[in-house]
């Protein structure tokens, strides 16, 4: 069986779902002021409590209903109104909060080749993971086949307008991190390509 048959396949539907990932609807997102400008995806890494993997926490804080006693952590962050597209478990397991054509709230003061506010033009990928855990075979197979789906419904993301969390917030974010290997990741992207 070669690599690219081990990577799945996504498709998604008119509403901006992801069909194979598992649906929870985030109140943490708005319109976008120009929906059909959608030219950037955004790689970000996350667990909660930090380098813990595997619990509802992070459904829980893209939810708004993070229990900030649960671990001494939540207390600084429980209030935040954040969230991304999706989420990509260390299993692979698929997880979607906010449609692609709606703005998710993952960004943060950011920029990109001159332009500001990234969540206005861009579809944010969290990663289950830290800076210095390498990210699971699993989860650079779905990565790989989300972004190819995203890419054939948005061409305008481009292999070179897939970017980390660091890119567009340098000095003020650091994921997905060193651990993330951005060459496997094209490496997986061509191969579909060829």
């Amino acid at each position: 069986m070669t690599q690219l048959a081990l990577q799945p396949h996504f498709a998604i539907d008119a509403a901006g779902w992801c069909l194979q990932a598992r649906r929870v609807p985030s109140p943490h997102h708005n319109e976008r002021a120009a929906p059909d400008d959608i030219s950037l995806l955004v790689v970000h890494g996350i667990s909660l409590p930090p380098g813990e993997f595997g619990g509802p926490f992070i459904d829980d804080l893209f939810m708004g209903r993070l229990d900030p006693d649960a671990h001494p952590y939540f207390a600084a962050i429980h209030q935040l109104r954040v969230s991304a597209h999706c989420l990509i478990r260390r299993d692979g397991e698929l997880v979607q909060y906010v449609p692609f054509g709606a703005r998710a709230w993952h960004a943060g003061a950011s920029s990109w080749q001159g332009r500001e506010a990234c969540n206005d033009f861009s579809i944010g990928i969290e990663l289950e993971g830290t800076d210095e855990t390498p990210y699971t075979k699993a989860q650079y197979r779905a990565l790989a086949g989300l972004t190819r789906a995203i890419s054939g419904r948005y061409p305008a993301i481009t292999h070179e307008k897939i970017v980390g969390h660091c890119d567009i917030a340098p000095g003020r974010k650091t994921d997905p991190g060193a651990s993330f290997q951005w060459d496997h990741l094209h490496q997986l992207l061509n191969l579909e390509s060829k």
